[in-house]
C-alpha cells in the first residue's frame, strides 16, 4: 500500500489542501481554486495532472461530472497518518472542558453525561461513553427454579436496573438449596456494587466452603462466574452506552445519500448490542485511534468515522471508552485533542 512519503511534496501539498478544503466545506475541490490556495507556484493545468495522478493511486475521485474531487477512504487515511497537524489545547480550553465536565459535586453519571456533550458539542457530531455501571450497589439478589437443569438469577441494582440470567445448576439440586443460595448471596452481598461483590465473593467462598452444601457453593460460584463476564459479554450490568448530540448529524446533510446515511448510523446506534467490541477498540490504543469508514466494523454501513480512546482506573486498567461519531467530514485536528484530553479527565474523575 502507498505510503505518505512516496508522494512528492508537491502531490502531497495538493493532496492536504483538497483533505482540508472538504473536511471545512464538504464540496468537491477543483483546480482553479487550489491555485489560488496553494503556496507553490502552479498552473490550474499542472494541479489537473497532479490530481489525476492522485485520482489514479485511489486517493481522491469526483463524485460528480464536474472538476471538483474529494478524498476517499485511502486518502483519508493518508492525510490523518501523515499529513493531519494536530495542535495542543490552549490553557483556556483545558479550563472550559474541566469545568464543564467535572463542575462541583458531580456523580460519576454526571460526569460521563457532560463529557459526551462536551465532545457532541466541540465536534457537531454525536459524543459518545461506554461506561462500567458496576457502581450501582447490588439490593437483592435470587435464584429461581426453570427446571431440573437450570435456574434463573434475577438481580437488582439499589438504583432499580434489574437483570435476569439463565445458569445451568449441578443435578439433583433441590429447592432448599436454591433459598440458601439467595439467602446465603443476600446476606454477603447487599450494598456491595459488582465490582466489590465479584472480589468479596470469591474470596469468601475459599473460606467459607466447607460450611455451605456443596451443591449450593456450586450454584454460587456458577452465579459468580456469570458476573465475571466470562458467559455474558453483551452484559447490560457490566456496561452501558451513552449518546449525545444525534441532532447534530442532521445539521449539515444536503443530499440524499447523506442523509441515508444518517438514518443507518441512527439504526446502528440504537440497535447496537455489542458494546464490548468498542472497548475492544479502546484496549489496543496507547491514547486516540481513528476509525475511518469501513475501516470500523462496527458502523461500517453508515460509513462513519469514529474517533476513539479509552479512560481507566487508578491501577491503568481500561474501564470505558468515550469519544465521536459522526461522517468521515470530521474536524480531526480539532477533535482528537479533545477526545484525548476528556479521556484522561474522565479517568481522574471517576476514580
Amino acid at each position: 500500500m502507498i505510503g505518505v512519503m512516496d508522494l512528492n511534496e508537491r502531490s502531497r501539498e495538493i493532496l492536504r489542501r483538497v483533505v482540508e478544503t472538504y473536511l471545512e466545506t464538504g464540496e468537491p475541490v477543483g483546480s482553479r481554486f487550489l491555485s489560488r490556495q496553494l503556496p507553490l507556484s502552479l498552473s490550474a493545468a499542472s494541479i489537473r495532472n497532479v490530481m489525476s495522478d492522485l485520482e489514479a493511486l485511489g486517493l481522491i475521485f469526483s463524485p460528480h461530472t464536474s472538476a471538483g474531487r474529494v478524498p476517499t477512504q485511502a486518502g483519508l487515511r493518508m492525510f490523518v497518518d501523515g499529513l493531519l497537524e494536530i495542535g495542543d489545547l490552549t490553557d483556556e480550553e483545558r479550563v472550559s472542558i474541566e469545568r464543564q465536565v467535572a463542575g462541583s459535586h458531580k456523580s460519576v453519571e454526571d460526569v460521563l453525561d457532560e463529557a459526551t456533550k462536551l465532545l457532541s458539542g466541540l465536534s457537531h457530531a454525536a459524543g459518545f461513553v461506554v461506561a462500567p455501571t458496576y457502581e450501582a450497589a447490588l439490593k437483592h439478589v435470587e435464584f429461581v427454579p426453570i427446571d431440573n437443569e437450570r435456574a434463573l438469577v434475577v438481580i437488582v441494582t439499589e438504583g432499580g436496573a434489574v437483570e435476569n440470567r439463565v445458569i445451568d445448576i449441578p443435578k439433583g439440586l433441590t429447592p432448599s438449596a436454591l433459598a440458601e443460595a439467595t439467602n446465603y448471596l443476600n446476606a454477603q452481598l447487599r450494598g456491595k456494587t459488582l465490582d466489590e461483590a465479584k472480589t468479596h465473593l470469591a474470596r469468601e467462598l475459599e473460606t467459607q466452603k466447607a460450611e455451605l452444601n456443596e451443591l449450593t457453593a456450586k450454584v454460587i460460584e456458577a452465579g459468580l462466574a456469570t458476573w465475571s463476564g466470562s458467559n455474558a459479554p453483551n452484559d447490560p450490568l457490566a456496561k452501558s452506552l451513552i449518546v449525545r448530540g444525534r441532532s447534530r448529524l442532521l445539521e449539515d446533510v444536503h443530499a440524499v445519500e447523506d442523509l441515508e446515511r444518517i438514518r443507518l448510523l441512527f439504526d446502528e446506534l440504537e440497535n447496537k448490542r455489542d458494546l464490548v467490541q468498542l472497548l475492544g477498540l479502546a484496549e489496543e490504543a496507547d491514547g486516540v485511534r481513528i476509525f475511518i469508514g469501513s475501516e470500523n466494523k462496527l458502523f461500517s454501513l453508515s460509513g462513519s468515522s469514529l474517533i476513539v480512546s479509552p479512560y481507566m482506573d487508578t491501577q491503568q486498567r481500561v474501564v470505558g471508552v468515550l469519544g465521536v461519531i459522526g461522517p468521515t467530514r470530521l474536524n480531526y485536528a480539532r477533535v482528537i485533542p479533545m477526545v484525548d484530553y476528556t479521556a484522561k479527565l474522565v479517568g481522574r474523575l471517576i476514580n
